[in-house]
């Protein structure tokens, strides 16, 4: 047996550091590897670390909607009191650069609230007021009404109008966009809900009627520019229709809603005859 004597080399001494694996495939040929070796493993049910790129999603998911709620409370707030300034810069252009569904959702919400508490508190004051010994009731029909009505005017009212504009062949305008201008305008509402607790008819009216000049004033300047891009004159009508209905919500909330007053009786002993304040 001979033993012959062999030199190390510096470089395997270096350790895992000096040495370096390469591919003598091409990039596709590595690309096709991967994408193969890939499909391998899903067959075999193994999951791969490339993420799968998705597609649009469709409106009835949850992804479509995703984005429009994509959006913090400082921007929300924002928006909710510049409705409240007509002068200011951002009046027309609170939606920019994205319009978003959150701020529409949760102010008819907290309005359908303020709208049952403030008319059950305002209520009940009054008739302590009137008969301190009478036991009140709350009405909770009140709340599905409100409901009702808010819901109602807020998603189905510019829905239809979104419709219509597309008929007349107004694209620009999106339907959350259109959903957006309805529900920041009703903010107004929900401030003045709570101030008409105060048992002051004449002040109430007051209320109400700032409110609709606030909101309406807001729905005309956002709306009718949109009106005005369609070729057919007669489109620009619709801002009538969207004033009428405006009038008839801030009624209807004075009625159903703010209307509850003090009532004293006249004279001794159970005089029907009633004065109201």
């Amino acid at each position: 047996m001979a033993y012959v004597a062999v030199d190390a080399d510096d470089r395997l001494e270096e350790g895992p550091e000096g040495l370096e694996f390469k591919s003598f495939l091409g990039t596709d040929a590595r690309a096709e590897q991967r994408t193969q070796s890939g499909a391998s493993n899903l067959d075999r049910g193994y999951l791969t670390d490339h993420t799968t790129h998705k597609g649009p999603s469709g409106f009835w998911t949850v992804d479509y909607y995703q984005p429009y709620f994509d959006v913090d409370t400082s921007t929300v707030l924002k928006r909710c009191y510049t409705t409240l300034l007509p002068t200011s810069p951002s009046y027309l252009t609170i939606l920019t650069p994205s319009a978003d569904l959150y701020g529409p959702f949760w102010i008819p919400t907290t309005l359908i609230l303020a709208l049952f508490l403030s008319s059950s508190l305002a209520a009940s004051i009054s008739s302590y007021l009137s008969d301190p010994g009478a036991a009140y009731e709350y009405d909770f029909g009140l709340l599905s009404l409100a409901a009702t009505i808010v819901y109602i005017y807020t998603f189905a009212v510019p829905v239809l109008l979104w419709l219509a504009l597309r008929y007349f062949g107004v694209g620009e305008w999106g339907v959350a966009e259109a959903l957006g201008v309805w529900g920041y305008s009703l903010f107004v509402w929900i401030p003045v809900s709570i101030l008409c607790v105060i048992p002051i008819s004449i002040l109430r009216w007051v209320l109400v009627g700032l409110a609709f000049c606030l909101s309406g004033y807001f729905l005309v300047a956002n709306v009718y520019p949109i009106l005005a891009m369609a070729d057919a004159k007669a489109t620009r009508l619709l801002i009538i229709v969207v004033g009428v209905l405006h009038a008839a919500l801030a009624l209807t909330f004075k009625v159903l809603f703010f209307s509850y007053y003090v009532v004293h009786d006249i004279g001794p002993g159970a005089d029907p005859i009633r004065r109201f304040i």
